[in-house]
C-alpha cells in the first residue's frame, strides 16, 4: 500500500457562520473648494450616491446597512449565535447523519446542539441546518467544536470535525466602594466604565440586595411629579467613559435591632447590568456577591437618632441617642456621665444609672444641651461606664450642630 495515498474526501461539507446584526454603512466623503479644479463634481457625486444620508452627504455615517465582513468581537454577557450547515456534495444518498456542536471553554464543555438524534438520510444537494445560541459567561478563549458522522451507501462509517476558535472580551470595568454610615445604613458607589470601542445604551443598572437589606437608588433627581435620571434622557455610555451609580442599603426592620447580627454582615448584594449595542444587541452582566469590611463598633455603640441642624445661641435643644450593647453574650450595667466643654453645656444630672442592657439590645436616650458659642460646634463629652467590668467608653465629636444668634441687632 502506498503511504502517500491521498486522504479520502468526505461526501459532506460543513459550513459554520456567526450570526450577527448588520451595521450602518460608512463612507469616506471627498470634498473640495468651489474654486478648485473639480468644482462641484464631488458634491454632485455624493448627492447621487444612494448610500449617503440626504442633506448630510459629508457625514461618514450612511443610511444603508451592510453585512458583517469578519467574525467581529464577542463580549462577556452577550449571546453568541451561529449557523451550522451540512451539505451533501456527492451524488449518492448518505445515511445516519449526526451533527454535534460543543463549546469548549477554559473550565467546561457545553453541548449546544438543538437535537442529538441522527437524520435518517440526506439526498444529494440537500442540507441539514441548525442555529445555536449561547449566552457567554466566561472570559478568554472559546473553541466551537463541530463534529459530523455519517454512513455511506456501502456501509462505511465516516467521521470528521472542525474547530473554530474565538476570544471573549470584557465589555465593562466595574469598581465598587462602600461607605458605612453612623447608622446601620451602607452606601455603595459603583463605577462602571465602557471599555469597548463602541457606545452602549445602559438599559438597566440595579442592585439586588442581600436578604437583610432594602435598597434605594440615588440616581434620579425629583423634578415635579416625576424623577429624572442624573445621566439625562439618553443613557449612552461612550467608549472609555465612566459613570458612577449610588445606592443606599438599610437593614430590614426585623434585623435593624439585632446589632450583633447586622454588625457582622459583609455580603451586601450584587449588581445587575443590562445594555444594548449596535442595532439593539443586548448584553447582561451580573457581578458576584459584593462584600464590605464589617465596621468595628467595640462593645458599646452610641449613635444619634435625631438632632437639629441649626440651634439658637444659649437656648436648650434636644437630641436623642441610641445606645447598643454589641456584645452577643454579656449583659452590661451602664452609668452615663456628661462632661461640659468650652462651648457645649449639658442640661441634666450626670452620673445617672441607665440600668442593665442585654446582649444585642438597644435603648433610646433623650438628652438636652445648649451652646454658648456661635458657629459650627462639635458635640462631645459623653461617657459610658460599665460597672461590671469597670470600663469607661468615651464619645467625643459625635456630631456637629450650627449655632446661630437669634437677634439681628441691638434695640435702641
Amino acid at each position: 500500500m502506498d503511504v502517500n495515498q491521498a486522504k479520502q474526501e468526505h461526501l459532506l461539507a460543513l459550513k459554520v457562520m456567526r450570526l450577527t446584526k448588520p451595521t450602518l454603512f460608512t463612507n469616506m466623503p471627498v470634498t473640495c473648494e468651489d474654486g478648485d479644479l473639480p468644482g462641484d463634481l464631488f458634491s454632485r457625486l455624493m448627492k447621487e450616491d444612494p448610500s449617503t444620508v440626504k442633506g448630510a452627504e459629508t457625514l461618514m455615517l450612511g443610511e444603508m446597512l451592510t453585512l458583517p465582513q469578519n467574525f467581529g468581537n464577542i463580549f462577556l454577557g452577550e449571546t453568541f449565535s451561529s449557523y451550522i450547515s451540512v451539505h451533501n456534495d456527492s451524488s449518492q444518498v448518505v445515511k445516519d447523519i449526526l451533527v454535534k456542536a460543543d463549546l469548549q471553554t477554559s473550565s467546561q464543555r457545553l453541548n449546544l446542539s438543538a437535537s442529538n438524534s441522527a437524520v435518517a438520510e440526506l439526498k444529494p444537494e440537500c442540507c441539514i441546518d441548525d442555529v445555536i445560541h449561547h449566552e457567554v459567561k466566561e472570559i478568554g478563549t472559546h473553541i466551537l467544536v463541530c463534529a459530523v458522522s455519517y454512513t455511506t451507501q456501502t456501509g462505511e462509517k465516516l467521521y470528521f470535525r472542525k474547530f473554530f476558535k474565538f476570544q471573549v472580551l470584557k465589555p465593562l470595568d466595574v469598581k465598587t466602594k462602600f461607605y458605612n454610615a453612623e447608622t446601620d445604613e451602607v452606601f455603595l458607589e459603583a463605577q462602571i466604565q465602557n471599555i469597548t470601542s463602541s457606545p452602549m445604551f445602559m438599559e438597566k443598572v440595579s442592585l439586588e440586595p442581600s436578604l437583610m437589606y432594602n435598597v434605594s437608588e440615588l440616581n434620579t433627581v425629583t423634578s415635579g411629579e416625576r424623577g429624572e435620571s442624573t445621566f439625562g434622557k439618553m443613557s449612552y455610555l461612550q467608549p472609555m467613559d465612566t459613570r458612577q451609580y449610588l445606592y443606599c442599603l438599610k437593614p430590614k426592620p426585623e434585623f435593624a435591632e439585632k446589632a450583633g447580627v447586622i454588625k457582622g454582615v459583609t455580603v451586601i448584594g450584587k449588581l445587575d447590568i443590562v445594555w444594548k449595542t449596535n442595532l439593539g444587541e443586548r448584553g447582561r452582566l451580573q457581578t458576584s456577591q459584593l462584600q464590605r469590611m464589617a465596621p468595628g463598633y467595640g462593645d458599646v455603640r452610641l449613635s444619634l437618632e435625631s438632632i437639629p441642624d441649626t440651634v439658637n445661641l444659649e437656648e436648650p435643644f434636644d437630641i436623642t441617642c441610641k445606645i447598643t450593647n454589641c456584645s452577643s453574650e454579656r449583659t452590661m450595667d451602664l452609668v452615663l456621665e456628661m462632661c461640659n466643654t468650652s462651648s457645649i453645656h449639658w442640661c441634666g444630672v450626670s452620673g445617672r444609672q441607665l440600668g442593665k442592657l442585654s446582649p444585642s439590645s438597644s435603648l433610646f436616650l433623650p438628652l438636652k444641651l445648649l451652646c454658648s458659642v456661635q458657629g459650627l460646634q462639635s458635640i462631645s463629652g459623653l461617657r459610658l461606664t460599665d460597672t461590671f467590668l469597670k470600663r469607661t467608653y468615651e464619645y467625643d465629636d459625635i456630631a456637629q450642630v450650627c449655632v446661630v444668634c437669634p437677634y439681628n441687632g441691638l434695640e435702641d
